[in-house]
C-alpha cells in the first residue's frame, strides 16, 4: 500500500525539512500544497531525495465558480500553473477543490454552477493535454462549498472526463459510512484524516469515529493502487496517524 503525507500539517517548515522527516519515517510520497513557500522548488532539491511528489493546486484565495470573471480566470491559472510545476516536479497527479458559491450568487446558482462545469472542464482539458491526472476533491459540509455529495462528484467527473480525490474526513463530515467510500471507479487518490462527523477537523486517524476497519476492507476490496495520503493539521498527528496505519496493516 502507497502511504503518503500532506504538508498540510507541516506548513511553513521548509520543504527541505519536510521531505527529510517524511524520508526518516520511509514515507515514499509527499503531497504539496502548490502556495507559499511552497510555490516553487529550488533547483536540485528534489533530486537529492527520492520521495515521490503529488501536487495539491492552491487553496488560498482562488475560486473556480466565481461570476468575477477575472477571479475566475486567474483561478483557472492558478490551476494550470499547478499542474505544469507538476510536470516539471516529475508528478502525475494534481488535486483540485471545485469552486464555492460567491455570497452574491446565491440568487444565480445556475449561472455559478455553470461558471464552475465551464472551469472544471477547461482545467482537466488541459490536465490531459500535458499528460497528468486531474483529480477533484469531496468537500465538507461547509456553507458555499460545492461537491459536498460524492454522488454528485462521481457525475461531474464523469463528465469532464477527470478523476476523483476521496477525502475520508469530508464524506465522514457528509454522513457517508465508511462501507459506501470506495464505490465509486473514478477514485484516483485518497485523503485521510479523522472527525467526530460534525465537522472537517482534520484530526489524527483513529481518534475520530470514522470505522477505519471497515474502510481498509473496503480499500481492499476495490482494489484500489493509489497513495493513501494523510492530510492532518499537527505535525503529532502525522506521526500519531503513520502509527495507526502501521498497526491496521
Amino acid at each position: 500500500m502507497k502511504i503518503g503525507v500532506s504538508t498540510l500539517a507541516l506548513y511553513p517548515q521548509p520543504l527541505e525539512v519536510v521531505l527529510e522527516c517524511l524520508e526518516e519515517r520511509n514515507i515514499d510520497y509527499c503531497e504539496i500544497i502548490n502556495e507559499y513557500p511552497y510555490h516553487e522548488i529550488e533547483d536540485g532539491l528534489l533530486d537529492s531525495h527520492q520521495i515521490k511528489l503529488t501536487v495539491h493546486s492552491p487553496l488560498s484565495d482562488i475560486n473556480l465558480a466565481s461570476h468575477n470573471q477575472s477571479i475566475r480566470n486567474s483561478s483557472i491559472e492558478e490551476v494550470k500553473k499547478s499542474m505544469d510545476r507538476a510536470v516539471a516536479w516529475n508528478a502525475d497527479l494534481v488535486v483540485v477543490h471545485p469552486g464555492s458559491m460567491p455570497i452574491m450568487g446565491r440568487k444565480i446558482e445556475e449561472k455559478i454552477l455553470k461558471y464552475n462545469l465551464e472551469s472544471l472542464t477547461e482545467c482537466s482539458r488541459y490536465a490531459r493535454d500535458i499528460g497528468i491526472y486531474m483529480c477533484v476533491e469531496n468537500m465538507p459540509v461547509i456553507e458555499s462549498l460545492l461537491y459536498q455529495d460524492l454522488n454528485e462528484l462521481n457525475s461531474l467527473v464523469e463528465e469532464i472526463d477527470a478523476y476523483m480525490t476521496l477525502d475520508v474526513g469530508h464524506a465522514h463530515n457528509s454522513g457517508f459510512p465508511s462501507s459506501d467510500m470506495f464505490e465509486y471507479p473514478l477514485i484516483k487518490h485518497v485523503h485521510l484524516s479523522d472527525n467526530d462527523g460534525t465537522f472537517d477537523q482534520h484530526n489524527a486517524l483513529g481518534t475520530g469515529s470514522i470505522d477505519f476497519d471497515l474502510l481498509f476492507k473496503s480499500i481492499d476490496e476495490s482494489r484500489y493502487d493509489g497513495v493513501l495520503m494523510v492530510e492532518v493539521k499537527d505535525p503529532q498527528d502525522v506521526a500519531r496517524s503513520l502509527d495507526f496505519i502501521e498497526k491496521m496493516l
